[in-house]
């Protein structure tokens, strides 16, 4: 299993440190963060699963904290501090977010109880989560949840000012194999490409789903053109590698998402028409290749 990733932050840092010891201890990876500013930054760049913050601090306070971090990222969860006096009461951080509230001075094995609460909360949360999110064959995600995730993913990627990518794609003669090898083993081999879009994107960081049929794809944030068209090509380069049939390969669809001035909704949708319509383009052309949407489509990987 995943070791457990938990951020602290606290201005003081013996503080920071005595944390960062014992939560090792416990058996999780424990990072610090010396403000709000600096926490921010850090869970922008890596994954946390949980957040443990004091509320008084300079420049941002926990109570701030809180409220960026759920509206950015509102999977970490988060335990705040606090001491005795304090204009701070359990009732407010809750209200912004917090999983579990803890006042100075504390017993370690209270804050220990309620890490593991939390962590105990994650896991039936992530259960509930695929039982509802997860396409049942492939435990992709499915279309459901890509409309959400690709909500949250672009609001981000306009807020930060960076780029974000949508790929599609589709086996090619999927209809042929099926009637070839009947529709069981057709099914494996959806199981097959799901399990090989997970091997080939970044894990917490890219995402694959299925979007209907035998079409699929994968929302990548924080990487450049070349980056993105690599993790396409990668996927398409391991698909003709396994196909044992030799009957099948990959049609793709890579479009990035517009810095335009406009709802997020209409910058979903546009993002969605474009890799669709790079990924019609891609069938057209005899497929087993990847298409790039530009305001001039251009071919970027063919056959060979």
């Amino acid at each position: 299993m995943e070791t457990k990733k938990v951020l602290i932050v606290d201005d003081e840092e013996p503080i920071r440190d005595v944390l960062q010891e014992f939560i090792t201890l416990l058996g999780y990876e424990a990072q610090t963060a010396a403000n709000g500013w600096e926490a921010l930054e850090k869970i922008d760049h890596e994954f946390f699963d949980l957040i443990i913050t004091d509320m008084h601090m300079p420049g941002m306070n926990g109570l701030d904290l809180i409220k960026s971090v759920k509206k950015d990222h509102p999977t970490i969860d988060l335990v705040a501090i606090t001491g005795y006096n304090t204009d701070y009461r359990y009732t407010d951080v809750i209200e912004v977010g917090a999983s579990d509230f803890i006042t100075k001075p504390f017993e370690y094995n209270e804050l220990e109880a309620k890490i593991n609460r939390v962590f105990r909360e994650r896991q039936l949360k992530r259960e509930l989560e695929r039982l509802s999110t997860k396409d049942a064959l492939t435990d992709l995600y499915n279309r459901r949840y890509l409309d959400s995730r690709l909500q949250q993913e672009v609001g981000r990627a306009s807020r930060q000012k960076y780029p974000l990518f949508l790929v599609l794609l589709d086996i090619d003669n999927f209809k042929k194999y099926n009637d070839i090898y009947g529709h069981q083993a057709g099914d494996r081999l959806l199981k097959t490409l799901a399990e090989i879009i997970n091997q080939s994107i970044r894990h917490n960081v890219d995402t694959g789903f299925r979007y209907g049929g035998d079409e699929m794809g994968v929302i990548v944030p924080q990487v450049n053109r070349e980056q993105a068209l690599m993790i396409a090509r990668r996927i398409r380069e391991r698909w003709l590698e396994i196909d044992p049939s030799g009957t099948t390969s990959l049609s793709m669809g890579v479009a990035q998402m517009l810095e335009i001035d406009a709802p997020i909704d209409n910058i979903v949708d546009i993002l969605i028409k474009h890799a669709d319509d790079a990924l019609y383009r891609s069938k057209r052309s005899g497929g087993n290749c990847c298409e790039l949407f530009e305001n001039k489509q251009s071919k970027i990987t063919t056959s060979d």
